[in-house]
């Protein structure tokens, strides 16, 4: 009896601190649940070769009469296999780190090593086919053609790639299934949900089985289960391909999957 009177006591502790807003004091109490779960998840040490390596990286973007230096002297290696979510505040320059490493756009300072390849030293060309062949892009926004089934959104990496057309149906068709899209291969993106398109959009960016997915609040227009189910998804597929995934995130409990952790602020890692 006394527990249950103290629980009692607490819950309407917690109420009054965010001032009778149930909705608030549940995500609340959900982040710290969270944060204790990560807390006590055992540290995973990277035992693979490195794949990523950033050395110094700094960027800086002329906005008007102004430079705003978005990073700063980064550097960090994330490993073969490794699940890692950069987190921090909006502006820390989490999403810019993320697009320099996948090639989307170029350091002012520093080298990125991806696989063995210097990104900053290829041609736009190259750059394009080592995009291509080696990187998948998961975003927000699940950019698939509206006028495009989604059997043929999938195989649009392929496309790029020129990749025999068998080929790459058949691989379009196997991902469609792994991901729990099979039924839906006829279906145009409209007609899909939000867990769905997102879904979709994974098994599009492991249609050339790429070593590297980067993913930027993958989950940011979802709900919370699609979300947890969006994240199951990714740690699956990093058990059955051995891909290396690297997510950036606002939301505490999908850090809390990651094997790592990487805060940064002003442009900085702060942990």
């Amino acid at each position: 009896m006394p527990k249950q009177i103290d629980k009692k006591i607490w819950a309407e502790q917690l109420l009054a601190a965010f001032d009778g807003n149930i909705d608030a004091a549940i995500d609340a109490l959900r982040q710290a649940e969270s944060a204790v779960k990560q807390a006590r998840k055992p540290k995973v040490m990277p035992t693979g070769p490195v794949l990523v390596s950033v050395e110094n990286l700094s960027k800086k973007y002329k906005v008007g009469r102004q430079h705003v230096q978005a990073l700063n002297s980064v550097s960090l290696d994330i490993h073969e296999g490794e699940f890692v979510a950069f987190t921090g505040p909006s502006g820390s320059g989490k999403s810019t780190l993320l697009q320099l490493i996948g090639g989307l756009d170029k350091p002012s300072e520093g080298t990125i090593t991806v696989d063995g390849k210097n990104l900053t030293k290829l041609s736009d060309r190259h750059l394009s086919k080592f995009r291509n062949q080696t990187i998948g892009f998961v975003f927000q926004f699940f950019y698939l053609q509206p006028f495009l089934r989604l059997e043929t959104n999938l195989e649009v990496p392929g496309m790029f790639a020129r990749t025999k057309r068998r080929e790459r149906t058949q691989t379009a068709a196997e991902l469609a299934d792994a991901v729990g899209l099979k039924d839906r291969l006829r279906h145009l993106p409209k007609e899909l949900s939000g867990g769905q398109m997102q879904r979709a959009a994974i098994a599009r960016a492991l249609l050339n089985r790429p070593k590297l997915i980067l993913a930027d609040e993958p989950t940011g227009n979802l709900d919370s289960t699609n979300g947890t189910a969006i994240i199951d998804l990714f740690e699956q597929v990093r058990k059955d391909f051995g891909t290396t995934i690297i997510i950036v995130t606002h939301d505490p409990k999908v850090a809390a999957h990651a094997d790592r952790e990487i805060v940064l602020e002003d442009g900085e890692i702060k942990l």
